[in-house]
């Protein structure tokens, strides 16, 4: 009797230890470039530069169709065509850019010109033009889903260079990512100028986590944060 129970204290304890506690299950843990990303998301995603705007997720919910306008040169036409390639290549949601002929089948508008030209076509803007190359806006519904939007790169003031990069900030923020910033100097969303022509990795990641199936509109920066994390530790 004394040997089967030890026998049977010794399946028992064989049993305890080859089972696995959920608590001794290590936590999944976020690398530093990771959590980077999040604290940046949120810096450019929540709210605008301008205005008094809340500060929660907006995006587009349909295609985007730009009508270009203006005096733009064969170097700004393939540059605008580069740029639309890569923001398609990094949505997942659905969520395309195109270019359409006609100004009535657009929902969004670029102008290549001077200040006081764009600044004719929307009056809002007079204010602004003097000390900007280039500006956006855009402008959403009731569910906080844009809509319509503008946009202008100054084509008399900047070289060709500035003009590139003007497109690529300007376009890059219309879509919902609105907010400069002073970290990473390489950066689209620097708020210091550069001319950088091309988007670094940590943007590339922003474009790709705003335009993920998973992160919607409307998201305060608590409600991000949880989402970002479970996106990028799901990856």
């Amino acid at each position: 009797m004394k040997n089967k129970f030890l026998l049977l204290l010794v399946i028992l304890i064989s049993i305890s230890s080859c089972s696995t506690d959920d608590e001794d299950l290590p936590e999944l843990e976020l690398s530093e470039y990771e959590i980077d990303v999040i604290n940046y998301f949120k810096d450019v995603a929540l709210g605008f530069e301008f205005g008094n705007a809340s500060s929660i997720t907006r995006k587009w919910n349909s295609e985007l169709k730009i009508f270009v306008d203006g005096e733009p040169s064969t170097e700004l036409i393939d540059e605008l065509e580069e740029i639309i390639l890569e923001i398609n290549g990094l949505t997942t949601d659905g969520f395309q850019i195109n270019v359409v002929d006609q100004f009535s089948q657009s929902n969004y508008y670029i102008f290549f010109g001077t200040g006081a030209e764009y600044a004719q076509l929307y009056p809002s803007q007079t204010n602004l033009v003097d000390s900007n190359w280039g500006l956006f806006s855009v402008f959403w519904n009731g569910q906080n889903e844009f809509t319509t939007g503008h946009m202008y790169v100054d084509i008399s003031r900047a070289n060709l260079t500035e003009q590139k990069h003007l497109l690529r900030e300007e376009l890059t923020q219309s879509l919902g990512l609105a907010r400069d910033s002073e970290e990473y100097l390489e950066s689209i969303f620097q708020s210091a100028w550069t001319t950088t022509n091309e988007y670094a990795e940590i943007d590339r990641d922003l474009i790709r986590l705003l335009y993920h199936p998973d992160v919607n509109i409307g998201l305060n920066e608590n409600q991000l944060d949880e989402v970002l994390r479970e996106i990028l530790i799901n990856e």
